[in-house]
């Protein structure tokens, strides 16, 4: 059961990857980003209905507020949607469906065991792309390879360890701050110009997070402060 879980997301996973790469190849890091926000929609749907969990107010909140950003980013019905719009698009549920199963897999397995067979899914589901249209890298490719290798494995890691840490409800708006940084490195590296629609939208997302983040510290100093005076009573 557990090699079918782990096969069915290795799929997801590299379908998922490959429609993002077609994107990231045809419109600006930031609308890719943005689109991807419709990702924490499906899996917090799917993590609700699948796992039952608990949606409180404020994480419905925060979700919603980080869809109504990506909306006004994307502007739909005022501008075309490319191919690569289309691609990102099918890619969010993809990447939906492989947090659902990391999330089921960290009840039992650990994250290098997850994050490892990731690893072997994504790159035997790849690999027969990969061979009809291989390139031959270059040393200058070869190293920023290696550095996307880096970073996508800690990041994934990272993901892994918070699935096993906190409901998918909670962690999933923290994606939200991607646009931040697609933005900012759009900028440096690409010279991609964010219009006053991205920053709108961006600014609403941050909001959304910030608040959370308040919210739910709030929330776990109430919920240790319950737990001492109960604790208190008992000794009484």
């Amino acid at each position: 059961a557990k090699l079918g879980i782990y096969t069915l997301r290795g799929l997801a996973h590299g379908l998922a990857v490959m429609l993002w790469f077609y994107a990231m190849a045809r419109i600006p890091i930031a609308e890719v980003t943005a689109i991807g926000y419709t990702t924490p929609i499906f899996t917090a749907v799917g993590a609700i209905l699948i796992f039952r969990e608990r949606i409180h107010l404020r994480r419905m909140l925060a979700i919603v507020a980080g869809f109504v950003g990506t909306l006004i980013i994307l502007r739909p019905g005022f501008q075309d949607i490319s191919l690569g719009s289309l691609a990102q698009l099918t890619a969010a549920p993809c990447f939906a469906i492989s947090f659902l199963f990391a999330k089921k897999l960290t009840r039992t397995e650990s994250s290098t065991d997850i994050l490892v067979m990731l690893s072997i899914g994504c790159t035997l589901t790849l690999l027969p792309g990969a061979l009809m249209n291989w390139h031959t890298p270059t040393l200058s490719e070869y190293f920023y390879l290696f550095l996307v290798a880096i970073f996508a494995t800690a990041g994934h890691y990272a993901l892994t360890r918070s699935f096993s840490r906190a409901p998918l409800t909670v962690t999933q708006p923290y994606s939200f701050l991607q646009l931040v940084w697609a933005m900012l490195f759009g900028y440096l590296l690409f010279a991609e110009v964010p219009d006053v629609w991205v920053a709108a939208g961006g600014f609403v997302i941050v909001s959304a997070i910030t608040y959370l983040t308040h919210r739910e510290a709030v929330a776990q100093r109430e919920a240790r402060a319950k737990v001492a005076d109960s604790g208190a009573n008992v000794v009484k």
